[in-house]
């Protein structure tokens, strides 16, 4: 079992629970009712990331907030690979275990490979997407990734993330637009799942799958016309150094896409800009008129 006496239950007060996946022992939010949301976090986070989501949708929707294998209170089983491929298939698992139905995606980072790769197996189960700062296509060619994919997934990028840490103690905090607003106790919540070398595993597999797991995310972005017309809210920090440039991309695939804008926030919009339940909760708001209307309009 982990050791949690680092988290702070005042600011993450939800119950646990539990499931048996492949890979490991998984744990997940499950708060409130109503209408199902599934938030897919990314690295180095874990559901903490959206605890303000939670707290303030719970009251209207079921909310389910995986943390993935090898992040936040689940297992960091050795043998398990990590890859996105590999945490779809678990997140898939949680989604059926649950009997989730007409659900909303909301996606981060890595999350939104993983969780979108649910939406375009089985869009007809998907009534919305929530997209902060992420992609779901092939990032070989592009300069800037190849030369931090081949850095940070070789030998040297191994010990750094492994031995010293490095993602959340360095990477998390200089992707805050405004470094101020990542307190020391906000930090230690990202930092505490990850006391060993061991423990950082998951966080230096997914940065040699930036490049690595290349042809499975081309894969989902020649299917992407399945999730092309769902309804979506694009969440966009506009001072991300790692995703911030690939808003255009997202514009081009979901041109009714509902898009706010942010510039003075980094890549962790959730953490970093007030007001974001609120965003979402009026955008599922219209969903839900709109599913409304044309239900009642059929003949």
């Amino acid at each position: 079992m982990e050791d949690t006496h680092w988290v702070d239950r005042a600011e993450y007060p939800f119950a646990p629970h539990w499931l048996d996946t492949e890979g490991g022992r998984m744990h997940y939010v499950d708060e409130g009712s109503g209408p199902p949301i599934v938030l897919v976090h990314g690295t180095p986070t874990w559901s903490f990331l959206y605890r303000r989501l939670i707290k303030e949708l719970s009251g209207s929707y079921r909310c389910i907030t995986p943390d993935l294998l090898g992040f936040g209170l689940s297992e960091k089983p050795e043998g398990y690979g990590y890859r996105p491929a590999d945490q779809s298939r678990v997140l898939s698992r949680l989604i059926e275990h649950l009997g989730l139905r007409d659900l909303v995606l909301v996606v981060h980072d890595f999350g939104g490979p993983i969780g979108l790769s649910n939406a375009v197996d089985h869009p007809e189960n998907v009534r919305a997407l929530v997209l902060f700062n992420t992609w779901m296509w092939s990032l070989k060619g592009d300069r800037q990734y190849e030369l931090g994919g081949k850095l940070m997934g070789g030998p040297i990028g191994r010990l750094l993330y492994t031995r010293m840490n490095f993602s959340p103690r360095v990477i998390l905090r200089s992707a805050w637009a405004e470094k101020e607003k990542l307190t020391k106790e906000v930090h230690a919540q990202y930092l505490g799942p990850f006391p060993t070398p061991r423990d950082r595993r998951s966080t230096s597999v997914y940065a040699r799958e930036l490049l690595g797991s290349s042809d499975w995310y081309e894969g989902l972005w020649n299917r992407r016309d399945r999730i092309a017309n769902l309804p979506a809210l694009i969440l966009w920090g506009e001072k991300d150094s790692a995703f911030g440039k690939q808003l255009p991309r997202w514009r081009e695939l979901l041109p009714h896409a509902e898009v706010r804008t942010f510039p003075n926030a980094g890549h962790f919009v959730p953490e970093e800009v007030d007001g974001v339940s609120a965003l979402v909760f009026a955008f599922l708001a219209r969903v839900e008129q709109v599913n409304a209307h044309d239900t009642g309009s059929r003949p």
